[in-house]
């Protein structure tokens, strides 16, 4: 019976499967499905209210979102409380001072000049006098000529020089002491009296006096100024302090049967539940939210070592795991519309990083599950009033990472059960851990009825797995365990035709699976791949079987009949008679590959011996080399070592761990020196592990054994009855 092809053996797939841009487009068709499936959950929420109607649910604010008016109400509040700010001016005392000085000096050196003058010219004074009082203004600032009456010019130029100096001292005495206490622009007026109060001498006239009075008058001006800049900066700061007015994500905006007043509806609007404008920046901001995914996944995928990297076929098939995937979570979110608690932690998520790690490697499943949260937190808001419901992606993140680590032990279909159900003990430690965690405890039927479907969801996550698996493989061609397994069955078609048509074959196939099994697990390989594909490397070989001196069976050896050629011929053949039949059946390409490559480019030494022997010339090498290619990868280059190395252990006389190990280590420094690892990326450390593992292996099947001796009293007894 034939088996279904894999996608790799359709036209339609290989006319595009190397093509430049199919990697960008299967990953541009993630994006694509992932902006439909995620559209719906961040698409802003409208309401239809009206002012003063009665609220038929509880509102609550999708967003967290500034309420400017209340926040700028607060900030002039703020501001008004502040109270200007004044500052003392302690210079402004000596100031002043200076300038009452400045006036006595003034009016002394008036005199004198005047006094020298009428030395020489007689003059009238009142002339005199108004000339004086002129020049006093002139030289004095317009403002301060103005402050200052004539008459006191007049009183200062007229009195005596000691009037004037006892003038002088009591003035500025006064002013002093007034300008050094705090003198506000209130208080200025109370500040002049209090200056006029102070000058009260008996020893100078009455209109000096009152000339001081007004000088000291005149000086005293405010020294406790306003101070405009500290003000500013101080009502700055104090609306700066002020906390925006928030209106949070969550926040219950109205109650179900609450009137909608101004202010209700005023927090609808800024929240945007009653704008009916089109709001691009969700959009815009999903966009760019998946083309950050996408880029992370294929970045990802073009670095890890693993198949996806240069397989375009199964980054195909990866691109259907993740579209599956996140088809299901989208179905089971949409379960949440059915107000049953807890029903979203039902979804099977790790069945995708079952599948990835079952089918492709556990590095690719568990960066994937990564990805599977990030969508899944916005998948599953509905529960939420935000964009992110972070409990949901904290649970698919556990749940893809339990799936993931338990089958990368051992990916035998028999444990996809037991994975899972230890993906259901770790859903549930999930769901215990964020109940727990929440500030308002639940009852404990909400918690079984979360604890229940976290549960389920490992299971049901295992039933698909096992469903879709054998679809994946079998559209995939891939070479999962439990296919290896299948086609190791003594039951297979080839198998059978090895096994009837050439049974020496069949027996050295089975010695090279056990060698070369060990050798690859030795070095980290796929060890039951290299058992497999051993059972089948020989394949070929049933087409002339009895030119294969393992099946002739102490018949005589054809090839003695023929001529060197003809058997180089027939010898060369069976790779890819082999090969050629596998494809036929279908079968995958790993195990093609091994049959083809099993004998690289090596040379046929017997034959092209015997050849060289019978001919005058030198015949070349390459007419008795096969024609390749060489092992391209380590398991392929491990069956070849192990098929000839079983086939030379048997001409071993005697054989012992030393003789084996020699020979085993002649062996592939033979074919390391012919090049035939070239392309298949074995170290020298590798190939010595690989000679300690067929050593070993060999050692355990060409063991001594005891000769049992002849038990003579037996032979006796049958001598003695057939005497008898």
């Amino acid at each position: 019976m034939k088996r279904r092809s894999s996608i790799d053996q359709h036209k339609w797939w290989k006319s595009i499967r190397d093509h430049q841009y199919i990697r960008g487009i299967l990953f541009f068709l993630i994006g694509i499905l992932l902006y439909i499936l995620l559209l719906g959950n961040i698409i802003p929420e409208k309401i239809d209210v009206q002012l003063s109607q009665i609220a038929d649910q509880d509102i609550r604010s999708p967003i967290t979102a500034e309420h400017k008016t209340a926040t700028e109400e607060r900030r002039s509040a703020a501001v008004d409380e502040v109270s200007p700010i004044y500052e003392l001016k302690k210079e402004y005392a000596q100031n002043q001072v200076r300038k009452v000085h400045d006036i006595f000096d003034l009016v002394n050196q008036v005199r004198l000049d005047e006094l020298e003058d009428n030395v020489e010219i007689e003059q009238d004074e009142e002339d005199i006098l108004n000339r004086q009082i002129n020049f006093v203004k002139d030289v004095l600032t317009s403002r301060t000529s103005n402050d200052i009456s004539d008459q006191t010019l007049v009183t200062f130029l007229q009195a005596s020089d000691s009037q004037l100096q006892i003038a002088r001292e009591t003035t500025t005495n006064a002013v002093y002491e007034i300008m050094s206490e705090r003198i506000s622009i209130k208080d200025l007026t109370e500040a002049k009296e209090e200056v006029r109060s102070q000058i009260a001498i008996s020893t100078v006239s009455n209109d000096l006096l009152e000339a001081m009075k007004e000088i000291a008058e005149f000086a005293i001006i405010p020294n406790y100024i306003y101070d405009a800049n500290a003000t500013e900066q101080l009502r700055q700061e104090s609306a700066e302090s002020v906390e925006p007015v928030l209106i949070r994500e969550g926040q219950l905006l109205v109650k179900e049967g609450e009137m909608i007043n101004h202010e209700i509806y005023e927090q609808l609007r800024i929240v945007g539940l009653l704008d009916d404008s089109f709001n691009v920046f969700p959009y815009v901001g999903l966009a760019i939210l998946i083309g950050l995914i996408i880029s992370m996944l294929s970045y990802y995928v073009s670095e890890a070592q693993t198949s996806v990297q240069k397989n375009n076929s199964h980054l195909l098939m990866f691109t259907l795991v993740f579209i599956v995937t996140i088809v299901i979570m989208k179905i089971t979110s949409m379960f949440e519309g059915l107000e049953i608690q807890g029903i979203g932690f039902v979804v099977p998520v790790s069945v995708g990083a079952m599948l990835i790690t079952l089918l492709i490697h556990t590095r690719l499943a568990l960066f994937t599950g990564i990805m599977f949260a990030v969508i899944g937190s916005i998948m599953f808001n509905n529960e939420t009033v935000g964009t992110f419901h972070f409990s949901y992606g904290f649970y698919i993140l556990f749940s893809s990472f339990a799936g993931a680590y338990f089958l990368s032990k051992s990916n035998q279909l028999s444990r996809i059960l037991r994975a899972g159900l230890f993906v259901s003990i770790v859903n549930m430690v999930a769901v215990v851990a964020l109940l727990f965690m929440k500030t308002v405890q639940s009852g404990w039927f909400e918690v079984g009825m979360h604890v229940g479907f976290a549960f389920l969801s490992g299971f049901v996550a295992a039933v698909l797995t096992i469903g879709l698996l054998p679809f994946f493989e079998a559209g995939f061609g891939i070479l999962s365990t439990s296919r290896l397994i299948e086609l190791s069955s003594p039951n297979q078609p080839l198998l059978r035709k090895i096994l009837v048509e050439a049974p020496g074959t069949y027996h050295h196939s089975v010695i090279v699976g056990n060698l070369a099994e060990a050798a690859c697990e030795s070095i980290g390989e796929n060890g039951l791949l290299a058992r497999v594909g051993s059972y089948y490397h020989d394949l070929g070989k049933t087409k002339r079987p009895h030119f294969f001196i393992e099946n002739q069976m102490k018949m005589e050896n054809p090839h003695d009949k023929i001529s060197p050629q003809l058997s180089r011929t027939i010898i060369i053949a069976h790779p890819y008679d082999g090969a050629d039949l596998l494809r036929e059946f279908k079968m995958p390409k790993e195990i093609i590959d091994i049959a083809q490559q099993h004998h690289g480019t090596t040379l046929l030494k017997y034959f092209y011996h015997k050849a060289n022997k019978d001919s005058d010339q030198v015949i070349p090498e390459s007419q008795f080399r096969y024609p390749g290619p060489k092992a391209q990868t380590k398991v392929s280059a491990i069956v070849g070592i192990s098929d000839s190395v079983e086939a030379a252990v048997r001409t071993i006389q005697k054989p012992t761990p030393d003789k084996i190990e020699a020979l085993v280590r002649k062996i592939i420094q033979d074919k390391l020196e012919d090049g035939q690892f070239d392309e298949s990326d074995l170290t020298l450390k590798e190939l010595d592990r690989v000679a300690v593992s067929i050593c070993e292996t060999l050692k355990g099947t060409f063991h001594q054994r005891i000769e049992y001796p002849e038990d003579v009293k037996e032979k006796g007894d049958k001598k003695d009855e057939r005497n008898s």
